[in-house]
């Protein structure tokens, strides 16, 4: 088997638990004649006389809803479990998204238009079930948990309908643009992963297309852009009213962290009930310490029981991060303010070249996270960088977006994007802060220019005498190849890494 089908495979497998006979099977007939098949779950001793609040729970990318009766969930995607979930007292209602399992129709990527108006259906099912409880007629005590694409549609369904009382999306997404082609340059090793484990299902034809697109340019066409930009939640986050609780993980190299930030802020301003935690976990591998695995899926059943069940369990406080050492720490809201930063400036040249970049990482099978499944895509430090070293003199707190501004001239050939790209190295370990790599747009014209950015978002504890080496590469195994030939000299690298108290 090619080793990329085998990864999606075993990564599908983490998301997506083994049928079990148990399951009761509904058939769903959506607005437009699509079959979608739902898989119900009434905890025990539910029934019309004394019913019980319900949660809905979609599968990741390419699986079929969850059956397994006896399953605790996952600590690696940040979700609980069928039993989980029935211990604390829910029925639950699983299914198989629009195209996938064995459910019809064409796969529209957690769309309003399509995926959104399933789950209504679904949502009606729950009403009429005798298990279920009621607020009113037709309005089912419900809430939503999930991971990935089971956490966007999470996002996509409670902007639309009322009924939905809380969501504890996992390791979604604010925008299919800037998690999947953050500076119009397109992620092609996860591109590569997650369209070959729904390559044989009947996909939507933008999806293939930019797939292709990807492969060939490195970019994609505004009509594909446009495609997926209305793929939500975007913009569609500020309708949501239900309590939100957001789980992202440190090490997540697919949807990153600023994309739950992007989520949460906009929920705070609209002072909607809302809860941001990090934890090692996600589309990543976990190479640092995790510290408590079932964080995630405490804090996912605490906030429902606040606020599906009500009954006044503890949400703790907005913001719960864990740093590279498996370190809690936690805060009234997010953006935590920044008491300072760590900073050093350098100059150097970068040949462009495809060798020396950064990745394929060797990760132990001991990882965890997804581990080493994600090892192909995962940056690891180059041999091939312009290097610039940070030391801390003090302990310092470094969490949030570090950034970087350059100062350059340079020249490639050919027609792909001009790119280069940043990361951070623990000078430790050797690893790559969060697995974190970031594209930087340049102009290699032959003239100076200068450019600005923020990289992805960290958390990181350092000593005093510790330091980070920001490396600049041209190539990664994260991101479609950019331009190469010739080189760049970059006559001032200024690196700013913000520190919390």
């Amino acid at each position: 088997m090619p080793r990329p089908l085998a990864v999606l495979i075993a990564f599908a497998a983490l998301l997506v638990a083994a049928p079990a006979a148990q399951a009761a099977d509904v058939t769903v007939t959506s607005f437009d004649g699509t079959h979608i098949l739902a898989h119900w779950f009434p905890v025990d001793g539910a029934s019309a006389a004394k019913p019980a609040p319900t949660i809905l729970m979609g599968p990741g990318w390419g699986g079929a809803g969850d059956q397994a009766v006896n399953g605790t969930g996952s600590t690696a995607v940040g979700i609980p479990g069928i039993k989980t979930l029935h211990d604390a007292g829910y029925n639950v209602l699983t299914w198989d998204p629009r195209g996938f399992g064995a459910s019809g129709g064409t796969v529209e990527t957690d769309s309003p238009d399509f995926e959104r108006r399933d789950t209504q259906k679904l949502i009606d099912l729950v009403a009429t079930e005798p298990e279920a409880q009621l607020d009113k007629p037709g309005d089912p005590r419900m809430g939503m948990a999930g991971a990935s694409y089971g956490g966007g549609i999470q996002l996509v369904t409670a902007a639309f309908d009322r009924r939905v009382d809380a969501i504890a999306p996992s390791i979604a997404w604010n925008s299919l643009i800037t998690s999947l082609s953050k500076d119009a340059t397109v992620k092609s090793g996860w591109a590569g992963f997650l369209y070959g484990v729904a390559a044989s299902r009947q996909l939507d034809p933008h999806i293939k297309a930019s797939y292709d697109q990807g492969l060939a340019t490195g970019i994609l066409s505004a009509d594909n852009r446009d495609w997926f930009a209305t793929r939500g939640p975007g913009a569609l986050v500020k309708r949501i009213k239900a309590p939100t609780l957001f789980i992202q993980g440190t090490v997540d190299t697919l949807f990153t962290l600023d994309e739950a930030a992007a989520n949460y802020a906009i929920l705070r301003r609209a002072n909607v009930p809302t809860k941001m935690l990090w934890f090692c976990g996600g589309h990543g591998a976990c190479l640092t310490a995790q510290g408590d695995p079932n964080r995630a899926v405490n804090a996912t059943i605490a906030w429902l029981g606040r606020y599906v069940k009500r009954d006044g369990a503890s949400t703790g406080a907005r913001f719960d991060a864990v740093d590279q050492n498996g370190k809690q720490r936690t805060w009234s809201d997010f953006p935590v303010r920044a008491t300072g930063a760590l900073t050093a400036t350098g100059k150097g040249t970068l040949a462009l070249q495809a060798s020396g970049g950064a990745g394929p990482a060797t990760i132990p099978a001991t990882a965890g996270g997804l581990g080493s499944l994600v090892a192909p895509l995962t940056p690891a430090k180059a041999s091939g960088a312009v290097n610039v070293k940070v030391r801390a003199r003090s302990r310092s707190s470094v969490l949030g977006a570090p950034t970087v501004d350059l100062t350059y001239r340079g020249k490639a050939v050919g027609a792909r994007p001009a790119r280069v790209f940043a990361q951070l190295v623990d000078d430790a370990t050797g690893f790559v802060l969060g697995n974190q790599i970031t594209p930087i747009p340049v102009v290699l014209d032959g003239r100076t220019h200068k450019v600005t950015r923020p990289l992805e978002m960290i958390d990181q504890a350092m000593k005093s005498g510790s330091s980070v080496t920001l490396q600049l590469v041209a190539t990664t195994v994260a991101y479609a190849q950019p331009r190469l030939g010739g080189s760049v000299r970059f006559s001032r690298v200024r690196v700013s890494l913000p520190t919390v108290r």
